[in-house]
């Protein structure tokens, strides 16, 4: 767990340098006007300036093989939610057989199909990178502010902390209530349309888990708090639908 923690803080920082050195770079080179103009990559223009055309040349290649590997891997990443979700019992257990290459094939064709069909439809999206920015965080943020209130549940109780760690207590405590603030101002800060537009796809997804409980021969829902957010979702899906159709919201 030390060694996760210190791998999570110092790559944050790296990538966060990183991230200050490549803003800071053009403006050291170029004219404000310039970099105001320059096309995506922006970089390769900006390196260009500095070392000549390979510059371009290198950003360029460089980005393509970011892209390739960032596609492969959120690829897998999805694939592989889906799977250990249904090796857990919460998703339908058919996304977890595997193929003879230890693959699991129908996770991963699933998966797969839905970002082909969220991608085709950024073709009718007037920002497409703005709008996947957006929406992506939102539906990012939500699992977030879930997980922040269950630390602050846990911790409240005092659950596990009778024999295990007493004294970090009232620190976590803290942490969890501190973070289900946060989370709930940053949902709250980015706009009532990308939680609605969040709903949309989420509640779709509640099939699959009506299909696992089913499978498994108990409720669907046991508690009343497990309907109350099956219903705020639908009730969510419901209205970002209908806004999108008469105009309310455009992407």
């Amino acid at each position: 767990r030390e060694e996760v923690g210190f791998a999570t803080t110092s790559g944050f920082s790296i990538v966060t340098a990183l991230m200050v050195l490549v803003t800071l770079l053009p403006y050291a080179v170029l004219e404000r006007a310039t970099v105001a103009g320059m096309r995506q990559p922006s970089m390769a223009a900006a390196l260009e300036a500095v070392v000549g055309p390979w510059g371009a040349i290198f950003v360029s290649v460089g980005l393509l093989v970011s892209v390739l590997g960032a596609y492969l891997a959120w690829s897998l990443t999805c694939a592989e939610v889906l799977s250990a979700a249904a090796r857990n019992r919460d998703m339908p257990k058919l996304f977890a057989v595997e193929n003879a290459n230890k693959v699991p094939s129908a996770a991963l064709w699933a998966t797969n199909i839905i970002v082909q069909l969220i991608v085709i439809t950024t073709y009718w999206s007037r920002d497409a990178f703005s709008l996947m920015l957006n929406l992506t965080s939102a539906m990012s943020l939500i699992p977030f502010l879930m997980v922040a209130t269950y630390a602050f549940m846990v911790t409240r109780r005092g659950e596990t902390y009778d024999k295990i760690r007493p004294h970090d207590h009232g620190r976590d405590l803290a942490i969890a209530v501190v973070a289900t603030i946060y989370t709930a101002f940053l949902l709250y800060a980015g706009g009532l349309k990308f939680i609605v537009l969040s709903a949309v796809l989420y509640a779709p997804g509640t099939i699959l888990y009506v299909w696992a409980r089913r499978e498994q021969g108990v409720p669907v829902f046991a508690r009343w708090i497990d309907w109350a957010i099956f219903v705020a979702a639908a009730i969510g899906a419901i209205v970002g639908v209908y806004w999108i159709a008469t105009g309310y919201i455009e992407i």
